[in-house]
């Protein structure tokens, strides 16, 4: 009989229709039955001798919330039977269900984001980085099934760590091969970031989360390796290694089956020239391990960023990873026909939309000397100060990881340009904004245009939201403090005066936080207004775990002298962090 083996992931969902993510134990049909009426039917395709099936559903009925069971059929089974393998049986869990987009564009619409999740021991007395946000909020949303959940999951990068193992991990690991050779106590291949997703994913709470939230998600740095693309010498460095090449192979190829594909909408699969190949054959493994491959040595000719809307909701998500151009000449944090496409999905059918979400993992606004050490790092790199300077700044670039958008001065501003364009005029939305994670805290930060052209109307905000569950050491901690404060940002402009700096093109404050702790943002849209909260992860005295709102805002746009209409603050009974 087969098996669920990893899933249901509910990803991809509109007003009538949706797809479920599923890997089984062995090939299959795959059926989605559905209270009401809906269905859907997929056979399972093989990578690497897994069984994947990303099953569309359809007949949805707008604005609704149905529950859905899994259903898997042997290889000639009589068609429409099948043995129910989700909800399994005697689950503590509320049904997992899926709920349509609402036919009303005025109604509330909830994005929770956040990034970096690493997977430790399940247990939450051993838990080495605290409660995990994800288990927290399965645990609050199971606990009280009529309390408002989040209509989309935004995961923004670092979903596995390929390269910070577990020790339950380490012992898989071992058990394959040598890990005193490298690549040591990192994944070394396909089937090893298969075992990451199991880790991650099949923790009872978040199991029946993802089954039950629709999700996003783009990767970052760790989903491969720390510092991935940080500039030319460093992949350079990776390429002539022994052990590299099966590890970014196994990386994009998990992600596209894992992550990626998700991402689509049923159209949009339908299109996919390498999924019809993957479907279409006995053994898929060579035509992912071959786009993998295509995709790694020349990453302009395949994008992973992609468009959603929802309703008069656009998410735009941004891949800031595989399409750098590295080149010390040329560094861009996206290549020409990259940026292109994002401009595209930003501008087309302006004024269709309320609200822009911009996805990017990696954060467009840093603290003010963050920033400027980027930028100042970046210029050295490039032989501002000479060679000797260049050799050191590189050396500093991969060990304090200075490559977020500062450290591509031209994509900073470009991006910044487009904000401007898109947030400008009479059709401009409500607000415009960056969401990310990457930095270990979360904070929100606002942008206010420098000199001629374009001012916008909208409301622009860096919403930045890390870990969902890792750690930060208190003295970063308290250098993300410092490089906040004025005595932060007075070093920052003797870093930018020794670089050669132009001045940047924004200036921007700092008006939510710094937050540290295992966390999650959740930004609530209704018509033009937007509203948003932080909710950190607590232990409680009975040994379970919940999320604990620990700061809102009202979002309602800007006026046209730039102030801001919203006010936020701790919210009452709770403790600032």
């Amino acid at each position: 009989m087969s098996g669920l083996r990893l899933g249901p992931l509910l990803r991809y969902v509109d007003a009538t229709s949706a797809t479920v993510w599923v890997e089984t134990d062995r090939p299959c049909e795959v059926r989605i039955r559905c209270d009401g009426g809906a269905h859907g039917a997929e056979r399972t395709w093989q990578v690497a001798g897994h069984h994947y099936a990303l099953v569309p559903v359809t007949g949805l009925t707008p604005g609704s919330e149905t529950p859905y069971q899994v259903l898997l059929d042997e290889p000639g089974a009589r068609p429409g039977g099948g043995e129910q393998v989700w909800p399994p049986p005697g689950s503590p869990f509320p049904a997992s269900t899926i709920r349509t987009l609402p036919a009303s564009p005025a109604a509330p619409l909830r994005f929770a984001f956040g990034s970096c999740r690493w997977s430790a021991t399940p247990s939450d007395a051993h838990d080495p980085v605290g409660p995990d946000a994800l288990d927290a909020l399965a645990a609050t949303l199971a606990a009280d099934p009529a309390r408002q959940r989040p209509d989309v999951l935004l995961l923004l990068g670092d979903q596995v760590y390929a390269d910070q193992t577990s020790e339950a991990t380490a012992r898989v690991l071992a058990a394959r091969r040598d890990v005193t050779e490298p690549p040591w106590k990192q994944v070394a291949d396909y089937e090893e970031y298969t075992h990451l997703y199991y880790e991650s994913w099949l923790d009872p709470r978040v199991r029946w989360l993802l089954s039950t939230v629709p999700s996003c998600m783009i990767f970052d740095d760790h989903d491969v390796i720390d510092d991935w693309n940080t500039s030319a010498s460093w992949l350079a460095r990776m390429r002539a290694t022994p052990w590299w090449r099966e590890r970014i192979l196994g990386g994009l190829m998990s992600y596209w089956v894992h992550q990626h594909l998700g991402n689509l909408s049923p159209a949009e699969l339908a299109a996919d020239a390498v999924y019809a190949r993957v479907r279409a054959a006995e053994d898929g493994t060579d035509p992912v391990r071959e786009f993998a491959a295509a995709a790694d040595r020349d990453p302009a000719g395949v994008r992973w960023s992609y468009r959603r809307d929802f309703g008069r909701v656009r998410l735009v998500m941004i891949d800031t990873r595989a399409g750098r151009v590295l080149e010390e000449s040329g560094r861009a944090m996206l290549d020409k026909a990259e940026g292109e496409w994002l401009r595209q999905a930003v501008l087309e059918g302006r004024g269709d939309y309320d609200h822009l979400l911009l996805g990017s993992s990696l954060p467009w606004l840093l603290p003010h000397l963050v920033h400027a050490a980027e930028g100042w790092n970046a210029a050295l790199c490039a032989g501002e100060r000479g060679p000797r300077w260049a050799r050191r700044s590189e050396a500093l670039r991969r060990r304090a990881d200075l490559e977020h958008w500062a450290a591509f001065p031209d994509s900073f501003a470009a991006l910044g340009e487009l904000i401007a364009e898109a947030g400008s005029g009479d059709r401009a939305p409500a607000t415009v904004c960056v969401l990310s994670g990457d930095v270990h805290h979360a904070y929100v930060a606002e942008p206010r245009r420098r000199g001629p052209g374009p001012h916008p109307t909208s409301r622009v905000l860096q919403l930045t939201c890390s870990p969902v569950h890792n750690s930060i050491p208190g003295v970063l901690q308290a250098g993300f403090r410092f490089g906040w404060s004025r005595p932060g940002r007075w070093l920052g402009k003797l870093l930018a005066r020794h670089g050669r700096l132009p001045r940047p093109p924004v200036k921007w404050r700092r008006t939510g936080g710094p937050w540290f702790g295992n966390q999650l943002m959740t930004l609530t849209l209704a018509g033009r207004a937007a509203r948003l909260a932080l909710d950190q992860a607590r232990r409680e005295r009975a040994g379970g775990v919940r999320l604990v709102t620990v700061w809102r805002a009202e979002v309602a746009g800007a006026r046209p002298d730039g102030e801001s209409t919203g006010a936020g603050g701790p919210v009452p009974g709770t403790e600032r962090p």
